[in-house]
């Protein structure tokens, strides 16, 4: 059980971009720390979950267990149309919400002040209240619209953190590159973690190989 005076909350978006993997893999990070997670996913994130993962999630009531892959007290879920719920609320406190991934019409409403959904609202509510949103874009070409979205996005603060998987790392498997992107998620958190080596300079990378 939580202790609400110690345990920080963290409000976790899921929508309907490619990339359900991610939001699966933080969840499991998370879920084995000290903080209270707060999650909701959107009804496009259940179709796209089924089809990349092969998970059924219903929105009203999903089978979290099937999909973190064990067990959790950590998590709390909400229906992404109770926007009368507790993280509708700029009186709760969190440390930061990820939306990830983040669907270009979820990304574009947060931008425009649209608040349809729990997660629209959650978000809209984290930027005016000064705190952390990190959203995870996944989507390629980028029309100008998009950029112009995240770019007013980014004027007001919010972390716009596609998943672009990066390669220094010599990755091996899916898991390493899906590891890469919740590294960086976790680092912009200032979460400490062990998903990737810290990168130690050229003279490092010629000592290993020598």
């Amino acid at each position: 059980m939580f202790k609400d005076i110690c345990v920080e909350n963290i409000v976790v978006g899921i929508t309907g971009a490619s990339g359900a993997i991610h939001a699966q893999r933080l969840l499991q990070i998370l879920c084995k720390m000290e903080y209270k997670l707060h999650v909701s996913i959107s009804d496009a994130a259940a179709l796209v979950i089924k089809h990349e993962l092969g998970i059924d999630v219903t929105c009203n009531d999903p089978n979290l267990t099937q999909f973190l892959g064990y067990t959790t007290d950590n998590v709390i879920y909400y229906n992404n149309l109770n926007i009368g719920a507790t993280i509708a609320s700029s009186r709760y406190p969190i440390k930061a919400m990820i939306v990830v991934p983040c669907s270009m019409n979820t990304l574009c409403s947060i931008a425009h002040g649209i608040a349809n959904n729990l997660i629209q609202r959650a978000a809209s509510i984290t930027i005016k209240e000064g705190r952390k949103l990190v959203v995870v874009p996944r989507e390629t070409p980028l029309s100008s619209i998009h950029l112009e979205a995240m770019l007013k996005l980014s004027s007001m603060g919010v972390c716009i953190l596609p998943a672009m998987p990066g390669f220094y790392h010599n990755p091996k498997t899916i898991t390493d590159q899906v590891n890469f992107i919740v590294a960086k998620i976790l680092d912009v958190l200032n979460i400490k973690h062990t998903l990737i080596p810290e990168w130690r300079g050229e003279e490092w990378i010629k000592a290993e190989v020598t």
